[in-house]
């Protein structure tokens, strides 16, 4: 049997914590900041765990994570 590939977006964007949730970075951060209010910037930093339907697709994408 051949080993699965990982999707190569999939490793860039999510990695899974100890107990085997996904974290992803926030999304709405990349570019239009000065339309956003300081209060969303300041919510929106760091990593956010995903909801668990989608963290049951992003785990096909990375089989061996």
């Amino acid at each position: 049997m051949p080993k699965l590939k990982t999707k190569a977006g999939a490793k860039k964007r999510f990695r899974l914590t100890a107990s085997g949730k996904v974290r992803a970075s926030q999304s709405g951060k990349q570019h239009g900041m000065i339309k956003r209010s300081n209060k969303q910037i300041r919510n929106k930093r760091g990593t956010t765990t995903l909801c668990a339907s989608d963290a049951k697709i992003v785990k096909k994408f990375i089989p061996y994570a």
